[in-house]
Formats: structure tokens, C-alpha cells, sequence
């Protein structure tokens, strides 16, 4: 009979010269059994690519960006009612002085006159010596009455007019704050995004965080002298320049702040944001673009780059990136503008 030992757990009586065999085949399954398991609930997994991280990267921007376009829409606006209010403010002032100076200076029956609407007659009765003298003196308060009310009104009028004007856009202005307010209280959020964007590029292109030549072919590709041909050499001439959110320069761009600089070089004047820059724009077929011309992207319009000649633009892409080249084909395109 052969020898055998005992299992402490089970006591489970196992032959001595099989257990040998029964435990490696026992370890060779519980290693499938967990390898099985692990693949089942996706513990492991292989790292993403860098076109998946890319998709990654371009869906995350395409949130952020229309942020940033309506954080230039709002913040303009807001600057430029400032302006206006403060241009009301300054006209109220003398037109406020002027009433004031023309009621010191009419008389007391004239204001009664002004405030009740009716001419205090008993007091030229009394004072008249004729009918005839009477009815003289009453034309004549009468006339003066006219005149000064006529006077006051008329600057009152405007005044009322323009402080009714300045209510309305002081209303808007607390409004526009609030949202700008409201923008920068984003703030935060969106460098976190943009922090964790160029995180993702570095993962994919290293701590450089550029995607390549910024300048792969000759720039402007088509040369074309007039405004056009000026905006597309400004632009080709700010290749390499940081993206910035919100910015125009001359330190850094964003997309919008890109086109409008390229444009002002050629003298003419566009808004620091995308819809804006296509509402001051007119339409252009693809058959018909040359060196200048907007390039807009999205239904939104939330992104804008400036055609340079032979299907390629110059455009700040994204947070991390560079003032770059790039071909126009494979791009979400909705339309193509001309400034001027």
C-alpha cells in the first residue's frame, strides 16, 4: 500500500508521487482562471494610441473654444458700452448745467407758467392802467412764457432723453459684468482643461507639445498683392507665435485675435470674435478663395483660420500649439469669408 499524508485543511488524503503534478496543473489553471477574469472586466488593456489621444484632444478644444469666442464677444462688448456710457455721462453734464442756468434766469411768472402749464393773468390785470395796455402786457408774458418754457423744454427734453438712454445702458452693463464675472469664474475650470490638454499632447508629441513643421511649404503659397495679399503675409509672418486664449498679441493668439491682426496690417478692421468677424464679412465660393480670405469651421463658427493660398491656411489651432500651417481639406468647413 502505498504511503500517503494527509491535507491539513480538507483532510484530503493525497498520494504522494501524484500531488506533484495535481498542484502545477491546479496553478496553471487558477492563472487562466485570473487572467480570463482580468481581461473580462478590462484591467488590462493596451495604452491608447496617438490618433485616439489626438480625437481626444481636438473633442476636449471643440468644448473650450466656443468659450473662449463668446468670453471675447461679451468682454468687448462690455468695454465698448463702458465707453458709451461714459460719453453719455460727459453730454449729460452741460445739458443738466443748462437747465439749471435757464431756470435761474426766467422769470417768476414765467416758471409758473413752465411748472402750471397756465398764465397768471390776475397780476396783469391788476397792474394794467388801459384795456388796451392790458392786453399789450399779457401778449407780452404770454410770448416771454412761450419762450422760455419753450427754451427749458427743449434741453430738458434731451437731457431726459439721453439720461433715459444712459438708465437702459447702465441696465446692460450690470447685465454684461455679470456674464463677464460669470466667464472669469470659469476660469479655473478652463485651465484645468487646458492644463489637462497639454498634458495629453505631451503624452503624444513629447514635452514640446508641437505636432510637426509649422511651416511645411512656402508661406503665403500664393503671392497676391492688395489687402488680401497683405493680411495672409502678416499671418504667415506670425507662424511660431504662442496660442493665447483671448489674445490679439503681440505675445501670443488665439484664432480670432490671429485674423483680425493679419487684417489690421492691411488697414482694415475686424472684432475680436468669430461671428462677429463673420457677420463683418462677406461670402466667398471655394472656387473663389485666395490669399486673406477666412477660413470658418463648425456650425457654431467657433474656430477661424486665414487662407493662404493652394488649400492651406494659417490659423492658431489650440492651447499648447503654435500659429500654424495647415491644409483646409478634412476640416469641419462652413464657410468662407472676405473681409473688406
Amino acid at each position: 500500500m502505498p504511503s500517503c499524508r494527509v491535507h491539513a485543511a480538507h483532510n484530503t488524503v493525497i498520494p504522494r508521487r501524484l500531488s506533484s503534478r495535481v498542484l502545477s496543473r491546479s496553478v496553471v489553471a487558477l492563472i487562466a482562471a485570473v487572467a480570463v477574469l482580468l481581461a473580462g472586466t478590462g484591467a488590462a488593456r493596451a495604452e491608447p494610441t496617438p490618433a485616439e489621444l489626438e480625437k481626444q484632444i481636438d473633442d476636449m478644444w471643440n468644448q473650450l473654444e466656443p468659450t473662449i469666442e463668446q468670453y471675447n464677444q461679451v468682454h468687448a462688448q462690455l468695454k465698448d458700452n463702458r465707453a458709451k456710457a461714459e460719453a453719455l455721462q460727459q453730454q449729460l453734464q452741460p445739458l443738466q448745467a443748462q437747465v439749471d442756468a435757464a431756470m435761474d434766469k426766467v422769470s417768476d411768472i414765467a416758471v409758473r407758467q413752465y411748472k402750471t402749464g397756465r398764465v397768471t393773468t390776475l397780476q396783469v390785470l391788476l397792474a394794467g392802467t388801459t384795456p388796451t395796455d392790458m392786453l399789450d402786457q399779457l401778449a407780452t408774458v404770454n410770448a416771454i412764457a412761450r419762450y422760455e418754457r419753450a427754451q427749458i423744454q427743449g434741453v430738458a427734453e434731451t437731457r431726459d432723453k439721453l439720461a433715459g438712454d444712459k438708465q437702459a445702458l447702465d441696465t446692460l452693463i450690470a447685465e454684461q459684468t455679470k456674464q463677464d464675472a460669470e466667464l472669469a469664474a470659469k476660469k479655473t475650470q478652463i485651465e484645468g482643461k487646458i492644463a489637462e490638454l497639454q498634458r495629453l499632447r505631451q503624452q503624444v508629441y513629447g514635452s514640446s507639445g508641437a505636432t510637426g513643421t509649422l511651416k511645411p511649404v512656402a508661406c503665403p503659397v500664393e503671392y497676391l498683392g492688395g489687402p488680401g495679399g497683405t493680411a495672409a503675409k502678416k499671418a504667415c509672418e506670425l507662424i511660431g507665435k504662442p496660442y493665447i486664449w483671448g489674445a490679439s498679441g503681440p505675445r501670443g493668439y488665439d484664432c480670432s485675435g490671429l485674423t483680425l491682426t493679419a487684417w489690421a496690417a492691411a488697414g482694415v478692421t475686424l472684432r475680436h470674435y468669430t461671428k462677429w468677424q463673420w457677420d463683418d464679412t462677406k461670402a466667398v465660393s471655394r472656387a473663389d478663395l485666395r490669399p486673406g480670405d477666412l477660413v470658418f469651421f463648425f456650425s457654431d463658427l467657433h474656430h477661424v483660420g486665414l487662407y493662404v493660398g493652394g488649400g492651406w491656411m494659417v490659423h492658431a489651432p489650440t492651447t499648447g500649439d503654435h500659429v500654424r500651417m495647415a491644409k483646409l481639406d478634412g476640416r469641419p468647413i462652413t464657410g468662407y469669408r472676405r473681409p473688406g
